[in-house]
């Protein structure tokens, strides 16, 4: 089954959320756990879950990616945030129990100027904080476009990442497009070669979702201005591909462009017709 979602406002419950999906032809979507410039965070309504639960059964969704807030730097150079950060993840971690078994994904954050290393370090000992054995949730790094001090441009910096956490079985990857081919990966015109290098760097098995975004900017350009599904460097073929790729057609994928509701509901009924 095309698991085809978007992002949408959490703003008014679970509940809402499954009802939108559902009228604009969604199975699945994401939605930031809190304000995704500040760090406060709705409490949780039981009984609005407990209804989102029974239309997620009625309407196929099955599963759903929670986004963590942009304020999150687990690798800053200031101790303060670098506090924010670990207590923020450990608290939309708790929430995400809620809905147990779902997806949770983060940027990994900017190193400020000390060095990949250095940042790379300050990721994995949150992770290392914040991972536990007993949780449902996996926990998905997303791979990013190398702006400024980005960390996670490159497969090798989120498999350094990897390798030092000790709950390695909750951790996954989210595929951004926008992010990828600004990043300097050619999915327009390499596709296998990416995921090539990806399952050797990374190991496919890690993928778990990706992001459907068109680019703004060319390749390699590290700027990550998203744009409408083909109206972009990368075009509508190149999502056709993606959606049908053998190794990829079974993940969960999320657009992100910039939207309103009609936007995503006319991106969700292209993508259906491509999708074979």
């Amino acid at each position: 089954m095309f698991k085809i979602g978007c992002h949408l406002s959490s703003s008014k419950g679970y509940k809402n959320m499954a009802e939108e999906a559902h009228q604009i032809g969604a199975n699945t979507f994401q939605f930031f756990t809190r304000n995704p410039r500040g760090g406060s965070a709705k409490a949780i309504d039981e009984n609005d879950i407990a209804e989102f639960q029974k239309l997620a059964q009625e309407y196929g969704i099955d599963v759903i990616l929670a986004h963590a807030p942009y304020t999150l730097n687990c690798c800053s150079d200031k101790p303060d945030v670098r506090e924010f950060a670990i207590n923020t993840m450990k608290d939309d971690l708790s929430r995400m129990e809620y809905t147990p078994n779902q997806l949770y994904n983060f940027h990994p954050g900017s190193h400020v100027g000390q060095g990949i290393e250095t940042g790379i370090k300050y990721i994995i000992d949150a992770l290392n904080m914040v991972l536990t054995a007993e949780q449902s949730t996996t926990v998905l790094l997303e791979t990013m476009a190398g702006k400024g001090s980005e960390i996670g441009s490159q497969f090798e910096e989120i498999r350094q990442i990897m390798e030092g956490v000790k709950c390695q079985d909750k951790l996954g990857v989210c595929f951004d497009t926008c992010h990828i081919s600004d990043a300097g990966y050619d999915i327009v015109n390499n596709l296998e070669g990416v995921l090539e290098e990806f399952d050797k760097i990374i190991g496919l098995e890690r993928l778990k979702a990706i992001h459907l975004n068109d680019s703004m900017n060319p390749l390699g350009a590290h700027k990550d201005r998203h744009q409408k599904i083909g109206e972009g460097t990368l075009g509508m073929e190149t999502f056709e591909k993606i959606i049908n790729h053998p190794q990829l057609r079974d993940l969960p994928f999320f657009l992100e462009t910039p939207n309103e509701l009609v936007g995503y509901e006319k991106e969700i009924g292209i993508l259906k017709k491509l999708y074979r």
